[in-house]
């Protein structure tokens, strides 16, 4: 343990004058910082819902205003040079969703104008010209280079209308408006940083913008928001030496579970740099006795317009769960409009899944980045199957419980309250790898770490999952009905005991479970223990 009092941790701080003037713990990005403000740029960065963006702003916001007041000590006090200040005009799109109607968003996203670029002398008459003449005629009388526009969120306005095309694409074009006048006024713009979770139609909105640079995918900044390995001893060795105390853990085992849980987010072309969801770490730092929970959901990972979204077109099917999925390299850079967005872009975008690999130039190979994204994924394709449910309110849980401690018949029972509550007509289960998939999710969303036809000598399993000390080996068979389960069953367990599953393997005990699964009868009709 340290002898000394830690440092507080920025848990919810997003202004970063005051989280400097409250001395809490700053994981130094200014060298990144200083690559992108040193120079008159305009750029463009996607990320995930709670891995600092507002911070990043604030940070621009603090340099631009104010030099390098609040930056003493940081790596970018040797290095920034420009002694001017600038007028910095701040605009947090959030504030401005259309949830009342577009004349709504019209109206507040003009109050919001006025209040922002008012304090440099821009006078607001409601005569018969829009905000956006009158904010154009007032540029062209500024100084070049006088102006830094920092807009965060600036894809809420869109994503608040993702059900209604008709109005997402009249919300773009009063966006695309406000864009075009940056563009006919670029000699007063000295730096532009535009920040969202999403990238939509970056021809139609960001085309209005003169060389908008899109840093989302750059491995120079794959690093810029959330925090690397190297970090965390770097700057929270105190918080670890007390995790690892409260758990009882090494601090190779406690960093070997915090890599496991929220590390593995990759955002860059090269798939070499990964970080930590920061706000996941720092949660768990704040209390570590609670142990290594999912903070995933809570944080922002379940953002409910968008969330809408990907429940009615991206998750379509709970079987893509366990799939291997791929994306061009051009479909992941590019961004799309309402009409056609990338299911599989939208979902990396939003941090339910990462670059793992980048093979043949431009295929991108995509994963769940940690166990916690994973378990909130399931949960939703699990919500999905039950018709907006969780598994205890059909009488499906606990069954980590249960298999930790109970029989396979409570298992077989268990597995049946579940089916039942799926909702056929949208899931229907087809075969043995949708019967294989709906159990996947179920386990995988109750925190378990289910494997899919798991290889060995003999041949491979249907599934297996570790609960405790006990090893499950499920076998899985789908007849039509009823008539064929005796013999489906004997065949079942005659190929589970020739191929011995897992044997080899050092488990306290080693279940063994063939499940029979009627369609007609939507249930499991035989079980036997192998």
């Amino acid at each position: 343990m340290t002898g000394h009092a830690l440092k507080d941790l920025p848990l919810g701080t997003s202004d970063f004058a005051a989280l400097r003037m409250s001395d809490e713990i700053y994981v130094d990005k200014t060298k990144m910082v200083f690559a992108l403000a040193s120079k008159r740029r305009k750029s463009f960065l996607a990320r995930p819902r709670r891995f600092g963006k507002s911070l990043l702003v604030s940070t621009f916001e603090s340099l631009f205003k104010h030099g390098l007041r609040d930056f003493h000590g940081l790596d970018i006090e040797r290095l920034w040079t420009d002694d001017k200040t600038y007028n910095v005009v701040r605009l947090d799109f959030s504030e401005v969703k259309p949830l009342f109607g577009l004349q709504k968003f019209m109206d507040g996203l003009r109050d919001r104008l006025i209040d922002n670029f008012s304090p440099f002398g821009f006078v607001y008459k409601p005569d018969n010209t829009t905000i956006f003449s009158q904010l154009s005629a007032w540029m062209k009388t500024q100084p070049v280079n006088s102006l830094v526009l920092l807009i965060d969120e600036y894809d809420a306005p869109l994503t608040s209308s993702l059900s209604d095309p008709e109005l997402f694409t009249s919300v773009r074009n009063v966006l695309s408006e406000f864009y075009s006048i940056l563009k006919s006024n670029d000699q007063i713009l000295r730096f532009v940083f535009i920040t969202g979770i999403t990238k939509f139609n970056k021809t139609n909105i960001f085309s209005e913008l003169n060389n908008l640079d899109d840093i989302s995918l750059s491995p120079r900044f794959g690093s810029l928001l959330g925090y690397t390995r190297e970090e965390l001893p770097a700057y929270f060795s105190g918080y670890i030496d007390q995790a690892s105390d409260a758990l009882c853990l090494s601090q190779e085992k406690l960093l070997e579970q915090l890599t496991s849980q929220y590390d593995g987010f990759c955002f860059e072309r090269t798939a070499k740099s990964k970080v930590f969801a920061p706000w996941s770490l720092l949660k768990f730092f704040s209390e570590p006795e609670s142990g290594f929970l999912d903070y995933w959901f809570e944080s922002g990972g379940k953002p409910s317009v968008l969330l809408g979204y990907l429940k009615s077109h991206t998750l379509r099917n709970p079987e893509e769960y366990g799939r291997e999925k791929t994306i061009s390299l051009a479909s992941l850079e590019g961004s799309s409009d309402v009409e056609g967005l990338s299911d599989l872009g939208l979902l990396t975008q939003a941090g339910y899944l990462t670059i793992k690999a980048i093979k043949y130039t431009d295929t991108v190979y995509l994963d769940y980045p940690n166990q916690e994204v994973k378990r909130a994924m399931a949960q939703l394709y699990l919500e999905q199957l039950l018709r907006g449910r969780v598994a205890g309110q059909v009488g499906a849980g606990p069954i980590v419980r249960v298999l930790k401690e109970e029989s396979p018949e409570s298992v077989f029972h268990i597995l049946n309250r579940l089916f039942l509550a799926v909702d056929y007509h949208r899931y229907p289960i087809k075969d043995e790898a949708s019967l294989r998939a709906y159990v996947q999710v179920y386990f995988a969303g109750a925190g378990l770490k289910p494997k899919i036809e798991n290889h060995n000598a003999h041949g491979r399993s249907d599934l297996e999952v570790q609960a405790s000390d006990r090893l499950w080996i499920f076998e899985f068979k789908v007849v039509r009905d009823e008539h064929a389960a005796d013999e489906e069953l004997k065949e079942a367990i005659d190929q589970v005991r020739a191929r011995h599953y897992s044997e080899q393997e050092n488990y306290l005990e080693l279940k063994k479970i063939v499940l029979i699964f009627s369609i007609k009868e939507r249930q499991f009709v035989r079980w036997a223990q192998a």
